[in-house]
């Protein structure tokens, strides 16, 4: 690729200085040379016929920026940054390359993290030109997707997206535009030059020891689904870290038992001590390579299952997998132990995260200030 500086004479006179990306030429089908290029506006401009020193100042000034920009592209190509550029990935329609990012994420993820991206797919379907390629993605077009997700995407109920909704899925499209930067898909790095949407705090459903109980007795339909559930309860593994656990990582050492895994979000190695009554829940151990929770699969059929397994156990709530390990965070504070602790048994990167299960303990214990009935006093 030849990476260099190119200047455009504008209207008003003066001339506008970007970088320009030749990729070579190829002969088309009609005879034609046809030849890939591309640029980067650098919002840098010249004066033509420079008539005061303050205006040289500025050409030379303009001139040396625009020349350190063209030699940092030039090490960055260098470096490989460009290295997988080509007429293939510029011609390449970007709804395609994000349905197969999404597909990846399937493949290597079974958790709802999956289902986000699926969901950001079916948005940018109604906002993205069905055959925009990447040749063709600008400022202008980033500006439009995150417009489309602030004031004109509607869920399923055909109502406005929550505020972590458009968090969520506006993050997938960045993601994407990163991932396509960093393969020579796109010269410039979009994802960077456009700001995400704030993340409100979230509700975070959870049991109270009585409806774990009542859970624990009531019939489920699926054994596998049930099992697991109840360990994340115990434990605080997220659904990704269990629905990949294999017996290799279930360590026993006489009467204590840990797991020892990789955690699928942060990508951190986590050694876990689990209660007695978690190791039961595991069962009999097994080849080293198999799954723990052979069968347990991430779907409609488990998920409305959660729900009817919760009407069976008088459980008036919202549950879904993932509030087992709020229930999780929750009874350990209850019980006693101290934040530190819990946040290092989540796996969570920053303290302030755990602080939110905090809230809900505080919060529990000022309506506990309430349950007794007032006395009729006479003093």
């Amino acid at each position: 690729m030849k990476i260099s500086l190119s200047q455009r004479k504008l209207k008003d006179g003066r001339i506008s200085l970007s970088i320009e990306f030749y990729r070579g030429s190829e002969i088309t089908e009609d005879g034609k040379r046809k030849h890939f290029r591309s640029f980067e506006n650098l919002e840098t401009y010249l004066f033509i016929d420079p008539k005061s020193a303050k205006e040289r100042k500025e050409n030379k000034e303009a001139l040396e920026f625009a020349e350190n920009v063209v030699a940092i592209r030039k090490a960055e190509y260098a470096q490989g940054r460009f290295e997988l550029k080509n007429t293939a990935k510029a011609k390449r329609i970007f709804l395609n390359f994000f349905a197969d990012l999404a597909e990846e994420k399937r493949t290597l993820d079974s958790s709802n993290n999956y289902g986000n991206w699926y969901s950001t797919y079916q948005h940018l379907k109604k906002v993205v030109p069905k055959n925009l390629t990447f040749e063709e993605i600008d400022e202008n077009f980033i500006k439009k997707v995150r417009k489309y997700f602030e004031k004109d995407a509607i869920n399923k109920s055909e109502i406005p997206l929550s505020q972590n909704s458009k968090y969520s899925y506006f993050n997938k499209f960045k993601a994407a535009l990163r991932y396509a930067f960093d393969n020579g898909y796109l010269t410039v790095n979009y994802a960077s030059k456009v700001k995400s949407f704030e993340q409100a705090e979230s509700q975070r459903e959870y049991l109270i020891f009585d409806e774990l109980q009542r859970l624990a007795k009531a019939e489920c339909k699926y054994p596998v689904l049930k099992k697991a559930f109840l360990f994340s309860c115990l434990s605080g593994l997220r659904w990704s870290d269990i629905n990949t656990l294999i017996w290799k990582e279930v360590r026993d050492e006489g009467d204590v038992s840990k797991v020892n895994f990789r955690q699928e979000k942060t990508d951190g190695v986590e050694y876990l001590y689990i209660s007695k009554q978690a190791r039961e829940l595991l069962g009999e151990r097994q080849d080293p390579q198999e799954r723990v929770f052979k069968g347990l699969k991430y779907g409609m059929t488990y998920n409305t299952e959660i729900v009817r397994w919760c009407n069976r156990a008088a459980v008036p709530k919202h549950i879904t997998f993932h509030s087992a390990r709020h229930t999780n965070a929750v009874l350990l504070l209850e019980n006693g132990a101290d934040i530190y602790t819990v946040s290092k048994r989540l796996g969570h990167r920053e303290l302030r995260t755990t602080q939110i299960y905090a809230k809900i303990v505080d919060s529990k214990m000022k309506e506990a200030a309430e349950i007794i009935p007032e006395l009729t006093l006479e003093i």
